[in-house]
């Protein structure tokens, strides 16, 4: 395939943006209003998106108005290359699919968030599709990056004084300016409580797999809100963090492939989340939301989450061993201990996410492990 100048553009600017993804983050955060970062980490966060105190996951409300969609946005001109007919990508998804695609790029349905205060606690959401979010975020991470490439000024030129992504949305916290598709970040808490210590585990994202955050430290399981299907029965039958979780767990932490079938997923009969549900019951898993927080750099959306395991069942289900998986790697445990997650979180590239759910969770561990 013989690229325009355009395009070879696009992708140096596209590698340099995979290559420094943590400091690009990092450097983004600091162009908003300190107050708005969460738990000193780069993620950033309304006043109502941070609750008090951990609020168990079953007391979210959850509500779902599949009529208030909007249009999402389109990526300006100016990011997107030309093809060697002389015409633009349509979007940045368009772009991406055809010049640098990961393993695993499909525009999926989603639970699109509208609406959060955790304060409440209460989510509210309209449909949206896995693209929305490519076509802004991805599209304002490349647009810092290629600023940081070619100097400021330059880069403000080149683009005609054109209002790109990032000055169009201008405060990624209001959810009225961008469509959000959510993102449920899990920090999987292995807790011995005989022994009183907790372990961890963390996930590498494979840069050739995945479509965001290749390259970065993430926890897990972490995975969009949304139906497992396109057919109205998925979308209906879904409509649950825990059970967008259960498929989470089962495809990152065990392997199993995501594939459901044509049907709605029976999660009455199926054994894993028979045996999840019974150790939920049991109080031998607990679940609670920290937060919600959006990324600097890419606008990503993450409600944070932690599951408190007891030991016995997580090894009857899970394993700590590292190994592979579609996505990239699963890394060795971790001791859950403050001078863990402070040599995590500032010497490794972990997602700003996965950052603030490690600090709020060592900051609420009394409730967390009571």
């Amino acid at each position: 395939m013989t690229l325009t100048a355009s395009q070879a553009e696009w992708l140096r600017v596209r590698a340099y943006l995979q290559e420094h993804r943590h400091a690009l983050a990092v450097d983004a955060a600091g162009e908003y209003p300190a107050e708005r970062a969460m738990a000193g980490t780069p993620l950033l966060a309304a006043p109502e998106w941070e609750p008090a105190g951990p609020v168990p996951l079953h007391d979210v409300e959850l509500e779902f108005f599949p009529d208030t969609r909007g249009t999402p946005p389109r990526t300006p001109g100016p990011l997107l290359p030309e093809r060697p007919d002389g015409t633009r990508y349509r979007c940045y998804s368009d772009a991406l699919r055809d010049l640098a695609a990961p393993a695993v790029f499909e525009n999926r349905p989603t639970y699109r968030l509208t609406e959060a205060d955790l304060t409440k606690p209460r989510l509210a959401f309209t449909r949206g599709r896995y693209f929305d979010g490519v076509d802004t975020g991805e599209a304002a991470a490349h647009e810092y990056a290629a600023a940081r490439l070619a100097g400021l000024e330059k880069y403000r030129q080149d683009q005609h004084q054109a209002a790109g992504p990032r000055a169009r949305i201008a405060d990624p916290c209001d959810l009225s300016r961008r469509p959000a598709n959510l993102a449920i970040t899990t920090l999987t808490l292995r807790f011995d409580a005989a022994a009183g210590r907790a372990s961890f585990l963390l996930h590498w994202r494979d840069p050739a797999k995945v479509g965001h955050a290749g390259g970065m430290y993430q926890v897990i399981p972490v995975g969009v809100f949304q139906p497992s299907g396109e057919a109205s029965w998925h979308e209906r039958e879904d409509f649950s963090l825990w059970r967008c979780m259960l498929r989470e767990f089962d495809e990152e932490l065990r392997g199993t492939p995501e594939e459901y079938g044509a049907g709605p997923v029976d999660y009455e009969s199926w054994p894993f989340a028979r045996h999840m549900a019974a150790a939920l019951d049991r109080g031998q898993i607990r679940v609670w939301c920290l937060g919600l927080g959006v990324d600097p750099l890419t606008y990503a959306t993450d409600l944070l989450t932690v599951a408190m395991i007891d030991s016995r069942v997580f090894d009857e289900l899970f394993s700590l061993d590292p190994r592979g998986n579609d996505e990239g790697s699963v890394l060795a445990a971790r001791e859950f201990a403050a001078h863990v997650i402070d040599r995590v979180v500032t010497t490794e590239p972990l997602q700003a996410a996965g950052a603030a759910v490690l600090r709020l969770a060592w900051r609420h561990r009394d409730t967390l492990t009571s």
